[in-house]
């Protein structure tokens, strides 16, 4: 059962390959940000996850993310989210990411109740001629 207030936490210890040069989002060694808002998103999707009746997920719809503070390669970046609206199946989350030093990025980021198979079913049927 799905309740305001639910919170999640995910983190990771930042990589060459979770660096803006290593996922090619720019020229410098440090943390970035499409992989920031992944581990927002991670930790948002599996604090509900569990929560939802069989054969239902949820899928990321909005990102509204400020990235505030750099992180270099070598440190550890925890990101944390709780649900703070529940309008129908759209889910509502703040967002928080730190690493050692302090907060590196904040935002909301919302995601979408979806059916799995008839999610995935229509998704397919894009490819079809």
């Amino acid at each position: 059962m799905l309740e305001v207030g639910i919170k999640g936490q995910r983190e990771t210890v930042v990589t060459k390959d979770k660096t803006a040069t290593g996922i090619g989002s720019g020229l410098l060694e440090v943390f970035a940000t499409p992989v920031m808002i992944a581990l927002m998103e991670e930790s948002s999707f599996m604090s509900v996850n569990e929560r939802l009746d069989e054969g239902f997920t949820t899928v990321g719809i909005a990102v509204d993310i400020k990235h505030i503070s750099a992180t270099p390669v070598g440190m550890k970046v925890v990101a944390k989210s709780e649900l703070l609206k529940i309008d129908g199946r759209e889910l509502t989350f703040k967002v928080e990411a730190y690493d050692e030093k302090g907060l590196i990025g904040e935002g909301i980021h919302k995601r979408f109740i979806v059916n799995n198979d008839k999610f995935q079913a229509k998704t397919d049927s894009k490819s079809e001629k």
